[in-house]
């Protein structure tokens, strides 16, 4: 587990390579798979979620005692009032926690699909920006997930809503995204990693 402490946040990034019934043995009794759940990646990937929220929690002295959710479907830890968010595209799970702000995160695996959705999600200066390089493509797409989720609500336009500006594309940076609803406009600071075959963004 790659883990990023700070005083009030803290993130960890974590390659799955143990089996479900290790997995559950370490999120019961708060956690299980739903039943509706039925592939064995999707269960891999929500017990390891948990479990790495266990690990933050765990890294701050504090119990995990489940997740709950509110009614747009943002989960919360049970018995806490801190923020957190999850991603995972297996074999990877990454998970941020905060003590006070909303957070988002979001880890993809750079793929050609990417290109073929570009024009649905990305604005026209997006578009031009990201041109035909996959891995800024993911980035965009990643930034763009990890302001769905500080913003906690699933009625956004990726096009028209979430606008991130052009930037230089390093193994590591940083990018203004911009949240615009009611033509009301909400600057979110935020921070890239690239990893050999996955990128993550998230809150700076």
């Amino acid at each position: 587990m790659d883990l990023y402490n700070g005083s009030n946040a803290a993130w960890a990034i974590w390659k799955i390579n143990e089996s479900e019934s290790t997995l559950a043995a370490r999120v019961a009794p708060h956690e299980q798979v739903p039943g509706h759940i039925t592939s064995n990646l999707k269960r891999l990937e929500f017990l390891a979620g948990r479990a790495l929220i266990k690990a933050l929690l765990n890294n701050w002295g504090e119990p995990f005692l489940g997740l709950t959710k509110d009614e747009f479907g943002k989960p919360y830890p049970a018995g806490h009032n801190f923020q957190i968010s999850l991603s995972h595209s297996y074999p990877y799970v990454a998970a941020v926690i905060d003590r006070q702000r909303s957070v988002g995160i979001d880890l993809e695996q750079p793929k050609e699909k990417l290109f073929k959705v570009a024009p649905r999600v990305l604005a026209p200066a997006e578009l031009a920006d990201a041109g035909d390089d996959m891995v800024k493509h993911c980035i965009y797409w990643s930034a763009k997930e990890a302001l769905v989720k500080i913003h906690g609500k699933k009625d956004l336009v990726f096009a028209k809503n979430l606008i991130i500006s052009p930037f230089s594309r390093e193994k590591q940076g940083e990018l203004i995204g911009r949240i615009i609803v009611n033509n009301y406009e909400t600057a979110i600071p935020l921070q890239y990693r690239v990893h050999d075959d996955f990128v993550v963004v998230l809150n700076k």
